[in-house]
């Protein structure tokens, strides 16, 4: 399927619109490398995940390319990021040691309003990239919630209590497991993600995003 798309929509470098069968061409590639600085944050009974790990600070082209991604239609930039991140070799090593990757969900509400969950579209390529298995049905929003943008941090924690629930709780069982987003800002929705998920059995958490606020 991916190839009949292929010669339908030839693949373009999602940064500066030229053909590339990567989506990421390498003179935007250079560019993204004077952007990209791996962090790694870890907590000690802080929160409920242990660690989380970002990649960009969000600002400049980083921010403008997320902000396309998620509200300007521009779902096939998450080839784009993939297909740069894989190429890391320190980011490589820390997805494959992992058991499982799942995304922030979304509400339905906002998935149709959007047509895609942006994260759970980076999940899936780094599922195919990386070999690392793929659990998008497990966690859901149950509630449409005010967007997390608009509020102060002690609003935020607030605003995404009991929002996710779990289901087919023997995948994540004694698992440890990718929560992956776009952006981290306060880290309430990563945090209340995480509850859930050690409250049902996950062993370790590490929360990995494209960027941190």
């Amino acid at each position: 399927m991916d190839k009949i798309l292929d010669l339908i929509y030839p693949p373009v470098c999602g940064i500066c619109g030229k053909l590339d069968k990567n989506s990421l061409c390498k003179a935007c590639e250079n560019m993204l490398k004077k952007y990209f600085d791996i962090k790694i944050e870890e907590y000690k009974n802080e929160k409920y995940y242990d660690k989380h790990i970002y990649f960009f600070m969000y600002e400049g082209l980083i921010r403008k390319l997320i902000l396309n991604y998620k509200f300007n239609d521009k779902a096939y930039l998450y080839k784009t990021f993939v297909n740069f991140l894989i190429k890391q070799k320190k980011v490589f090593e820390i997805i494959k040691s992992y058991d499982i990757i799942l995304p922030v969900p979304i509400s339905k509400k906002r998935y149709n309003q959007r047509g895609y969950n942006q994260s759970e579209l980076i999940c899936r390529q780094l599922s195919k990239k990386v070999k690392i298995k793929l659990a998008e049905k497990c966690l859901y929003k149950q509630k449409d919630i005010v967007p997390q943008s608009s509020l102060n941090k002690e609003s935020r924690i607030q605003n995404v209590k009991d929002a996710y629930k779990i289901k087919n709780i023997r995948i994540i069982k004694n698992k440890k497991i990718i929560l992956f987003d776009d952006i981290y800002t306060t880290g309430s929705t990563a945090n209340e993600c995480s509850k859930i998920l050690k409250k049902n059995g996950a062993k370790e958490i590490i929360v990995i995003t494209l960027a941190k606020d």
